[in-house]
C-alpha cells in the first residue's frame, strides 16, 4: 500500500514538474521582456531639440530612436535600455548626457515604444548594430561612440563593442549571462538547456578593446552584484569598477551613476574638433 502510494506520488510530482517546465519554456520571453508602447514625443517628457528617427533593420523591422547631435568636438553616447518600459522612461538620463555636451542616440528595441516586431536576443543584437551603423552613416566616427547599456541592454552593448570599433563601453548592472540570472530565480530548472535568449556576455567581453566601466549596486536583487564582478574579471581591456554601496538595481540610473559615466567618457574619449 505504502509503495503504491509512493509511486503514485512520484508520478504526480514528475507530471507537475514537467507541466510547469513546459509552461515556463513556452512563455519564457513573456517572462523576460516587459515592453510598453506609449511612444510619446520627446517634448512630452521634457526633452527639447531631440529628433525622432526611424531606423530600418536588415530583417525588415522599423525602430524608433531619439537623437540629439553632440556639441562640437564631443563624443556621442549610444544607449541601450533594459528589459522593461521604453526609452521615454529614461528622459532624465538623456537630459544628463546632453547637459554634458554629449551626442545621444537612444534606440527602442523591436516591440518596444514605437518599434515594430517582437523582442528576442537575435533581434536585439540586430537592433544594436543597426543603431551603430546609423550613427556612423551620419558622420559619427566609431572611436567617438561610447556605448552604454543598462541591465539586459548590457548584453547587446558587450556584443556590439566586441564586434565593432567603439571609444568606450559602459555597463550598468551587467551579468555574465542571463542564464545565470535566471538560475537564481528558478534553481529547480535546467535553465541553460531551456533558455532561448542567454546573452552570454562572458563569452564576448574579452574581445572588447575599448576601455570598460562597470557600475553595479551592491544590494542589487535583480542582477546580483557577484555577476557584475564576474564579468569585470573577464574584461581584458583597460577597466574600472564602481560599486554603489547599498545601491539597488535602480541605482545605476541615479545621478551618481550618471556622473561616473560622463566622467569616464571624458577621460577615455578625448574631445577633438575632428570628431
Amino acid at each position: 500500500m505504502a509503495l503504491a502510494f509512493a509511486k503514485k506520488l512520484a508520478v504526480g510530482v514528475a507530471a507537475t514538474y514537467l507541466s510547469l517546465t513546459g509552461i515556463l519554456y513556452a512563455t519564457q520571453r513573456q517572462l523576460m521582456y516587459f515592453p510598453t508602447n506609449e511612444n510619446p514625443e520627446p517634448a512630452q517628457v521634457g526633452l527639447a531639440d531631440v529628433s525622432v528617427e526611424k531606423l530600418e533593420t536588415p530583417d525588415g523591422e522599423s525602430l524608433t530612436a531619439w537623437y540629439a547631435p553632440a556639441d562640437i568636438g564631443q563624443p556621442t553616447i549610444l544607449f541601450f535600455q533594459g528589459n522593461a518600459g521604453e526609452i521615454s522612461d529614461r528622459a532624465a538620463r538623456f537630459s544628463a548626457y546632453r547637459a554634458a555636451g554629449l551626442g545621444v542616440l537612444f534606440v527602442s528595441w523591436r516591440g518596444y515604444g514605437g518599434s515594430t516586431g517582437s523582442p528576442s536576443e537575435n533581434g536585439i543584437i540586430i537592433d544594436s548594430r543597426t543603431a551603430y551603423d546609423w550613427l556612423v552613416l551620419h558622420g559619427v566616427k566609431p572611436d567617438a561612440i561610447a556605448v552604454s547599456g543598462e541591465s539586459l541592454g548590457t548584453g547587446a552593448a558587450v556584443r556590439l563593442a566586441a564586434e565593432t570599433v567603439v571609444g568606450a563601453l559602459i555597463l550598468g548592472a551587467p551579468y555574465s549571462s542571463t542564464a545565470e540570472v535566471a538560475k537564481r530565480q528558478y534553481p529547480f530548472l535546467p535553465v541553460e538547456l531551456l533558455m532561448k535568449d542567454q546573452f552570454r556576455s562572458i563569452d564576448h567581453v574579452a574581445a572588447v578593446k575599448a576601455p570598460v566601466l562597470i557600475i553595479h549596486g551592491t544590494a542589487d536583487r535583480v542582477v546580483p552584484f557577484a555577476l557584475g564582478l564576474k564579468l569585470f574579471n573577464a574584461v581584458t581591456a583597460p577597466k574600472e569598477f564602481i560599486a554603489l554601496e547599498h545601491g539597488d538595481h535602480a541605482a545605476i540610473s541615479g545621478s551618481e551613476a550618471l556622473q561616473h559615466e560622463v566622467e569616464f567618457i571624458r577621460r577615455t574619449i578625448v574631445p577633438t574638433d575632428t570628431l
